[in-house]
């Protein structure tokens, strides 16, 4: 039976327990030019002395245009290296390896003409129209992913995580509701193979390379496929929902989230790779039942490292891990002050801003 306290690897990687910290935005911490900050040092070293196994950084973007927000961090210059060679240093103090997740928001972000795979207009959200990409596009966003990596692995980091869910770029086309394109890229995973694959041949073997991928993207079936055909391509899966989510294979009955169903589901078809999953664990003892009725190898808990740092070292420890209370300071623009719930726990800066 898997423990929380279990080492285990991601390829060239060792994790050395099954609590993983997940990628969480730090808005409005870096400016427009996509540089860390100290903000992003003091956190991500409080976090690393927390004791957890891996650390996946807040997603990254590979180029300026394929931005979230305005403030997200970048890797799509060389001038961002020194910035991540800091964070990577402060993480390895503490023994904890941290993977980049690079990403490009497509649609989903704030550019005017925003990239898809093919012309789309969401209707999930108020967003400006997706226009479809260009073979050279394509081969030039490919291209973006694998500088990206390499700047991650230049500044020291163990390996990236590529940003393959939640709607953004890679998500699009792999969703067949979105990429309606009639050449080779209607193939939905061809253009994370050949990114994955091109990091792989730039980085070396050393160099962690895995990506967060949809359970639904936009159906179970759907998304069991898309892994089996990039698990060779892949050492690792950290795996959560899609652009748009059909989740109703997922039993009603379930203890756990969705997303967790989808990663038991993944695990089951390729027993052989590590995966991750994520939603709604917010306690030591929630995941380690989590490990025990899926058999994954790995929990992402979000919430539960902000409102404690040390939430990986006292879950090991089987002591209180503090609760977060899902109130909305911790949304999109918090506002923190003495009178928030959470006041006088072991959390970040809330005044800054953080989505989970």
């Amino acid at each position: 039976m898997k423990q929380l306290s279990d080492s285990f690897r991601m390829g060239p990687v060792a994790v050395r327990n099954r609590i993983a910290v997940p990628p969480m935005v730090c808005f409005n911490w870096a400016g427009d030019d996509g540089f860390v900050t100290e903000n992003h040092i003091n956190h991500y070293r409080s976090l690393a002395k927390g004791g957890p196994g891996v650390i996946f950084s807040e997603a990254v973007c590979i180029t300026k245009r394929g931005r979230l927000q305005e403030t997200q961090l970048g890797l799509w210059d060389d001038a961002h290296i020194e910035g991540w060679k800091r964070l990577a240093d402060v993480c390895h103090e503490s023994g904890v390896p941290l993977l980049a997740q690079i990403h490009h928001a497509g649609v989903n972000g704030i550019d005017e003409n925003a990239e898809c795979p093919s012309d789309f207009t969401p209707t999930h959200r108020d967003q400006t129209r997706g226009y479809e990409i260009t073979l050279d596009r394509i081969v030039y966003l490919r291209n973006a992913f694998v500088k990206a990596a390499l700047r991650a692995k230049a500044a020291g980091l163990d390996g990236v995580e590529l940003h393959g869910c939640h709607g953004y770029l890679l998500s699009q086309f792999l969703n067949r509701q979105v990429n309606h394109r009639t050449d080779e890229y209607a193939e939905e995973t061809l253009f994370v193979k050949e990114i994955m694959e091109s990091i792989r041949i730039a980085c070396g073997k050393d160099f962690c390379v895995g990506i967060r991928l949809a359970a639904y993207e936009p159906t179970l079936e759907d998304g069991l496929r898309h892994a089996r055909e990039l698990a060779p391509y892949a050492d690792f899966m950290d795996i959560s929902y899609g652009f748009t989510s059909d989740t109703s294979a997922c039993p009603k009955d379930f203890p756990f989230s969705a997303a967790i169903y989808g990663a038991m589901e993944v695990k089951k078809a390729l027993p052989d790779m590590p995966v991750f999953g994520v939603d709604g664990i917010v306690s030591g003892g929630m995941a380690q039942a989590a490990l025990e009725l899926t058999g994954i190898d790995g929990i992402d808990v979000g919430r539960g490292h902000l409102v404690n740092y040390n939430f990986a070292r006292d879950a090991l420890a089987g002591r209180d891990t503090g609760t977060c209370l899902h109130c909305k300071n911790c949304g999109w623009n918090p506002s923190g002050g003495p009178d928030h719930p959470c006041a006088g726990k072991k959390l970040f800066d809330r005044n800054q801003g953080h989505r989970p």
